[in-house]
């Protein structure tokens, strides 16, 4: 399956992993960042009221496919340079770790959606971006 080569080609992202996504998430490949991002339940959205500004946090979307999102990100953070510096970044800005993996999951997942669009498989010397 070419698909889920393509997936597979990432660090981080295992077998499991893509066939999650290819099951769950169909629309992989022919919808923007942001779409994607919130059909996958990793896109933040505000709590604001009037002057009142709250914090931002994901919800919605496909739980099942976050959940193995989540596995292939922590995976990522330890073996991806490109996530694992993007992770390091934020802790180091003093994010929080699970606000770091939850924003490194929406870039793991807007570049496999580019990967997917483009059909190209996982280039190291440089992420695919949209």
């Amino acid at each position: 399956m070419q698909l889920e080569q393509t997936l597979t080609s990432v660090l981080g992202v295992g077998h499991l992993s893509a066939l999650i996504l290819i099951a769950y998430l169909p629309e992989l490949g022919r919808l923007n960042r942001k779409e994607i991002a919130a059909l996958a339940g990793v896109a933040p959205f505000n709590r604001d009221r009037g002057q009142w500004r709250g914090q931002r946090h994901i919800e919605g979307g496909r739980s099942s496919l976050r959940q193995g999102l989540y596995m292939a990100t922590l995976v990522a953070t330890r073996c991806n340079p490109v996530i694992q510096a993007c992770n390091q970044r934020l802790l180091a800005k003093g994010k929080a770790k699970k606000v770091a993996v939850i924003a490194c999951m929406r870039k793991l997942l807007t570049i496999l959606n580019a990967m997917v669009r483009k059909q190209q498989p996982w280039c190291p010397s440089g992420p695919i971006t949209s």
